[in-house]
C-alpha cells in the first residue's frame, strides 16, 4: 500500500491513510478509521509500542480532531453529543443510538462527541468534531441521529439526501491527533483536508 508518511521513528508510524483503503489490512495499526475516512493514522513499529499505544487510546488520553461535511445547520454552533452506542437490531452493519431510560441498553457502551461550526453553507455546516470515547462510527451515527447526517455516507444518509457534486464518498477526515511517545515526549499529528474533500466544499 502507498502512503504519506507524517511522522516516523523506532516506534511508530503516523500516516494519512486514503479514502477506500480499509484500516483492518494495516498491520499493527494502532486504532481504526473506517475505510471511506481519511486522515491520520498510527501505526506501531513493535508489539511493545503497539501495547502503549493502544493503552493510551483505551484510556481515552488521546486527543482526535477530524473536519466533517453535514447536510443542514446545526442549531447550536457547538455542543456535545453523550448517548449510549450499540449495534443496530435492524441493520447489523449499524449503529444505533441508545438513551438510557430505554429498554435493552445493557452492554450498550456511552459516546460522547463534541463539535463546533467552523463554516455554515446555504444547505451544509462544516465541522470540526472531536470524539471523546472511541466507538464504532460514532461520529456518524452521532450526525445522523441529531438529523444532520454526513454528506456523502451512504450507510447513515437518508433517502434522496443532498450531496455536492463531484464528492464519491462519506466527507470524514481524520485532521489531528495528539499522544505521548514511549520516551515521554508529546506528538501532534496534523493531516490537511484532502483536495478531493476541498473541491467539493459549496462555493
Amino acid at each position: 500500500m502507498k502512503f504519506n508518511i507524517l511522522y516516523e521513528d523506532e516506534n511508530v508510524l503516523a500516516i494519512n491513510k486514503l479514502a477506500g483503503v480499509n484500516a483492518d489490512d494495516i498491520p499493527k495499526r494502532v486504532h481504526r478509521l473506517d475505510k471511506d475516512t481519511s486522515g491520520v493514522l498510527l501505526v506501531a513499529k513493535n508489539d511493545k509500542s503497539l501495547e502503549f499505544f493502544q493503552k493510551q487510546f483505551q484510556e481515552r488520553k488521546v486527543e482526535k480532531k477530524y473536519l466533517a461535511l453535514i447536510v443542514g445547520n446545526l442549531k447550536n454552533k457547538e455542543g456535545e453529543i453523550k448517548t449510549l452506542l450499540g449495534r443496530s437490531p435492524k441493520d447489523k452493519r449499524k449503529q444505533k443510538v441508545f438513551l438510557p431510560k430505554d429498554p435493552g441498553t445493557e452492554g450498550k457502551r456511552e459516546a460522547i462527541t463534541k463539535y463546533k461550526v467552523l463554516q455554515s453553507f446555504e444547505n451544509y455546516d462544516l465541522i470540526e468534531v472531536e470524539p471523546l470515547t472511541g466507538r464504532k462510527h460514532q461520529i456518524r451515527t452521532h450526525f445522523a441521529y441529531l438529523g444532520h447526517p454526513i454528506v456523502g455516507d451512504k450507510l447513515y444518509s437518508f433517502k434522496n439526501q443532498l450531496c455536492p457534486k463531484g464528492l464519491k464518498r462519506q466527507f470524514l477526515h481524520a485532521s489531528y491527533l495528539k499522544i505521548k511517545m514511549p520516551n515521554g515526549e508529546v506528538k501532534e499529528f496534523k493531516s490537511d483536508l484532502p483536495e478531493e474533500l476541498k473541491l467539493c466544499l459549496p462555493k
